[in-house]
């Protein structure tokens, strides 16, 4: 039987059904045969006289098996131009214009690079986040290691802490803030409740000296369990039978984790800080909840930057702070995808 293109639907394979039907039923003379040949080859049946048809439904199945990659591959590329493609080009061109809000701008070149370099708070926002995303990763990584192998340890009662790690990353950010920021208060704060009851006075964590400091603790607090459980997943896909051959080997406990484990988990490891390094540079609520960059500039950082230009309205100047952000990100991801081939 001859069946004509899919994409046609039933009429091609109508077309067909009948033209095979006459040809078994030539001379016969007998119209309904060839009418209901049709119609059963078509998926239909005949029902007190009249014809009942299949519908497209038994039709759509196979269209799709052809053409759903394209039809979700579409709707993906078009996802992605609305919502990640035309964001970022936008933000770049604007970064190039003196636009504020409520007026086109003009073209301006490098004018708001040139400007931002020689700004004070701009100079100091860059060693911030530095120091910040420095010390809170590195922070992060040999306490979520170290937390991640005692939690993949027979210890007691391991379920229940493996749960109550989660406690700090389950809280939303905005709430784990305030609480930090009323921690941190000079006159009632928790701190200071224990530190005068210990004899030391009052201390003010939101100091110029000591801001810093403490946004980079809670910081931390907030975001280590997702380190923890991350390298606890990759821990547990460690085969064991690796650690008991080392051990029958006389292998220590240090020559175990540096040869076998650490090996082992070093992809996710991999992606955990690249992914958590781009976080932390991005976030904002961390430092506004707190201290909103002060005082005096001693934590300000990128984000922080960019939303005060949005404030003056100034929206040129404040995604060329973003965009200045631009090629640290690049050769972030640029670094953890070769070693990533390269594992």
């Amino acid at each position: 039987m001859r069946i004509g293109v899919l994409g046609t639907g039933m009429v091609g394979v109508a077309a067909a059904g009948a033209h095979d039907v006459r040809q078994r039923h030539r001379g016969e003379g007998d119209g309904h045969a060839d009418i209901e040949g049709v119609v059963r080859l078509a998926g239909g049946h005949r029902s007190g006289g009249h014809y009942h048809g299949a519908g497209t439904e038994q039709f759509l199945p196979l269209y799709l098996r052809f053409h759903a990659n394209k039809i979700l591959l579409g709707v993906i590329v078009i996802c992605l131009l609305i919502l990640v493609v035309y964001p970022f080009l936008f933000g770049v061109a604007i970064s190039f214009t003196n636009r504020e809000i409520g007026t086109e701008g003009q073209f301006v070149g490098l004018a708001n690079f040139i400007y931002l370099s020689r700004l004070p708070s701009f100079q100091k926002s860059i060693v911030n986040t530095l120091v910040l995303v420095g010390v809170v990763q590195t922070m992060k990584l040999v306490f979520g290691l170290g937390i991640a192998l005692l939690l993949n340890q027979a210890i007691r009662a391991r379920q229940f802490w493996r749960g109550l790690i989660l406690l700090p990353w389950a809280m939303p950010a905005f709430v784990a803030y305030l609480t930090w920021k009323l921690l941190y208060l000079p006159q009632g704060g928790a701190f200071n409740v224990i530190s005068v009851g210990l004899g030391f006075g009052n201390i003010d964590f939101l100091s110029r000296e000591l801001a810093m400091p403490s946004v980079i603790l809670a910081t931390f607090w907030r975001g280590f369990p997702f380190w923890v459980i991350s390298f606890l997943a990759a821990l547990q896909s460690v085969p064991q039978e690796q650690y008991e051959a080392a051990a029958i080997d006389g292998a220590s406990a240090w020559q175990r984790f540096w040869h076998i484990t650490l090996p082992g988990i070093l992809p996710v490891v991999l992606v955990v800080v690249l992914l958590s390094t781009i976080w932390t540079t991005n976030s904002f609520e961390n430092i506004w909840l707190i201290t909103q960059g002060g005082p005096s500039d001693a934590t300000m950082t990128f984000p922080v930057l960019a939303y005060y230009g949005l404030q003056t309205l100034r929206i040129g100047e404040a995604a060329a702070v973003s965009v200045a952000m631009l090629p640290v990100f690049v050769t972030m991801a640029f670094i953890g995808v070769k070693m990533l081939e390269k594992e």
